[in-house]
Order: structure tokens, then C-alpha cells, then sequence
């Protein structure tokens, strides 16, 4: 059994290094008093944005942690994607805002000679980040699981239940047609991207497209804010929430990318995308631990969702369509750069058949009207 411990970076790998002496001049010219970068490691998840632990040495103090985030190798490709500006902006807001849960954002850097891309740096927030290849290795109770699970789900609807008027944060989006917006800009990203023919993707694309929800409809959710990538591996957990109850089982909420304002639902399909279940395909169960003993089933979720929101989900089965086929296209973006050579990560060879298999599970919840 693996101990439940902080997470835990790696040595850097090979091709996104950072350069140190660049970087250490630019934080000392913006950020006054950072200190000294006397480490740099890289964290092992994720298959997008890179992030990187800067160990500092400030004078008369302990060492401090921060995290520095960059797009990876090829991102210029991918149009909209990859925003370092707009993930600083967001946690900038949300902090203004008296949102808690978020790292503290620090300084961010669009001059690209510096690293050869954006980047932005943050305080570190200690804590344990559930990742699907380590949770099961440290064998959670289901009891724990179950409270973690529903944690999850009650953090998401106090996010939706911020007042995104009052905060200033319905700057970060124009609500009024963002369905429509994502299901075309999604289709439009896949077809820049794609490699090979895939004809699930191809009926997806054509069921959102013909399913569009009436937003005009009586009824129909407000807008809040969306996070847009709600997800166990974007969490940090406090380490006690793993042995126990805590008095605060989430620390942070990461990845803030994506983040908008829109139909809170859109937010609810991506993280049911992500929730695979004991009984799915081997390839979602890859990149998410949901489908361990204790967790909330996908229509538990749903239901304490709306429990606790108080909104409509009758509709719920688009929104999770739709999660599902951002995801393959996002998945199949990765891929694409690997098959141009942009990138030598060897996890990203056989990326395909996580296209093949998220659309396909879609057509599936299209036949059988369930998620």
C-alpha cells in the first residue's frame, strides 16, 4: 500500500526544462523579495499544461514553495487553448472575490523570450491530489471515498452558487449562446486536429449540434461560473481528509484555464465525462479513480447535484454527451501534436483510442438515453 502523502514531483523530463537563470532574472526584476530558486521539479500528471515546483530561498525564512505553469511544446498550434493570461486573470477574480480555494496567484510573464511561452507562477497549497495511476495504491477506504465523492460534488455546487454579478466575474464570458458557441468551436477544434477517421465523432458533432438546448426555454438555468474541468485530479485534498473527516476536505480547486460563465450544466456533463464507473471501458478508467469502491455513481452525482443546487437536470444526459466528446477532441489535440512530432511523451501514442472509445461511449448514451 502506498503511504497518503503530499503530491510529489519528479525530475524534469527530458525537452521542458525550464531555464532557470532566464527565470530567475525575471522574477527578481517583477516580483521583489521572491527569493532564491534553489530547485526545480516537474509534476508527473497531466497531459496538457506543464507544471513545475520552484523550491525559493528567501532571506531569514524557511524555504517556500510555488508552482509555475506553462503551456507544453506545440501549443501555438491549438487555437484559444492553453491561456496562461486568462488562468492568472481568473485566479486573480476569484481572489478579489474572497474565493478561498484557489492558490494565491503571484506574477505572471507573457514575455515569451524569457521561456519560449507564457507562464504564470502561484503559491503552492499543500495537500493531497487524488491522480488515477496513485489513488488506488493507497487503498482508501470505500467509507472515505464515499465522503471524498460527495465532497467533490458539494464544492462544485458552492462554486456555481457564487454571485457572479456582485464579484465582477461575469467579465470572464459572454453566457447568452455559449452552448452553441462551445458544441461549434469544439466541432471546428476537432476537425483542425484530426488525424484519422473516426465516425462516432462525426455522429456526436451532429447530435449536439441537432439537440441544441433552448436557453430561451422557461425554466432554463442561469448563468454562473464554470470551471469547465471539475475533476478529482484538480483538486487538493487536506491530508487528514484521507484518514478521516477534516474540517475542510478540499484546500484548493486547480486548473483554472477554462474557466467562464455559462449554463451550470455544461460544468456538471464535463465532470460526469470524467466519472468512469466499475463497469466501463479500461481506457476511462485510466484517467480517473471514480471508479473505485465508495465513490458516487454518475446519476448520484447528478442527483446530489441537484439536491444541493436546487436546479433542473432533466436535461443533464446533452450536457454529458458533450463532455465526452470535448474530452476525445482535447484528447485527440495531444495526440495530433504527437503525431507531428511536437512532442516525444511516450504516453500520448496510443491517445487514438481514447477518441474511439469516449465517442463511442456517447453514441451509446445517445441509443440508450443514459449517462
Amino acid at each position: 500500500m502506498t503511504p497518503i502523502k503530499q503530491d510529489t514531483p519528479t525530475t524534469t523530463r527530458p525537452g521542458e526544462e525550464l531555464n532557470i537563470h532566464a527565470l530567475q532574472t525575471y522574477l527578481d526584476d517583477h516580483t521583489p523579495d521572491f527569493g532564491t530558486i534553489t530547485n526545480v521539479a516537474q509534476f508527473p500528471g497531466g497531459y496538457s499544461n506543464l507544471t513545475y515546483l520552484l523550491s525559493v530561498q528567501k532571506s531569514g525564512l524557511s524555504e517556500q514553495e510555488y508552482v509555475l505553469r506553462r503551456p507544453p511544446v506545440g501549443a501555438k498550434d491549438i487555437k484559444g487553448g492553453h491561456d496562461m493570461s486568462r488562468e492568472f486573470r481568473v485566479l486573480s477574480l476569484l481572489r478579489d472575490a474572497g474565493y478561498p480555494k484557489i492558490p494565491a496567484p503571484v506574477v505572471f510573464c507573457e514575455d515569451e523570450s524569457i521561456l519560449g511561452c507564457p507562464f504564470y507562477v502561484m503559491a503552492r497549497v499543500p495537500g493531497v491530489i487524488l491522480r488515477a495511476n496513485t489513488a488506488p495504491k493507497m487503498a482508501i477506504p470505500a467509507d472515505t471515498m464515499r465522503r471524498l465523492s460527495e465532497s467533490l460534488v458539494d464544492n462544485l455546487v458552492q462554486l456555481h452558487a457564487l454571485d457572479i454579478q456582485q464579484t465582477g466575474l461575469n467579465q470572464l464570458g459572454k453566457p447568452e449562446g455559449y452552448v452553441k458557441r462551445q458544441v461549434d468551436g469544439w466541432s471546428k477544434r476537432y476537425l483542425a486536429a484530426q488525424t484519422d477517421d473516426v465516425p462516432a465523432m462525426t455522429d456526436l458533432a451532429r447530435y449536439l449540434s441537432d439537440a441544441l438546448p433552448d436557453e430561451n426555454a422557461p425554466g432554463h438555468n442561469a448563468p454562473t461560473l464554470l470551471h469547465n474541468d471539475f475533476k478529482y485530479d484538480n483538486v487538493v485534498f487536506d491530508v487528514d481528509a484521507l484518514t478521516g473527516p477534516s474540517a475542510t476536505d478540499v484546500r484548493a480547486v486547480l486548473d483554472w484555464e477554462m474557466c467562464t460563465v455559462g449554463d451550470p450544466l455544461m460544468d456538471v456533463g464535463t465532470s460526469l465525462s470524467y466519472w468512469a464507473e466499475a463497469d466501463d471501458d479500461p481506457f476511462r478508467k485510466t484517467f480517473n479513480l471514480t471508479h473505485l469502491p465508495g465513490n458516487l455513481t454518475r446519476h448520484a452525482f447528478a442527483q446530489r447535484y441537484a439536491e444541493g443546487s436546487g436546479r433542473d437536470i432533466s436535461n443533464l444526459l446533452y450536457y454529458y454527451i458533450f463532455g465526452l466528446f470535448k474530452n476525445a477532441v482535447v484528447i485527440q489535440q495531444i495526440y495530433g501534436r504527437y503525431k507531428k512530432g511536437l512532442t516525444n511523451d511516450p504516453r500520448f501514442a496510443a491517445l487514438l483510442t481514447g477518441v474511439q472509445t469516449l465517442s463511442q461511449a456517447g453514441v451509446k448514451s445517445v441509443e440508450t438515453n443514459k449517462y
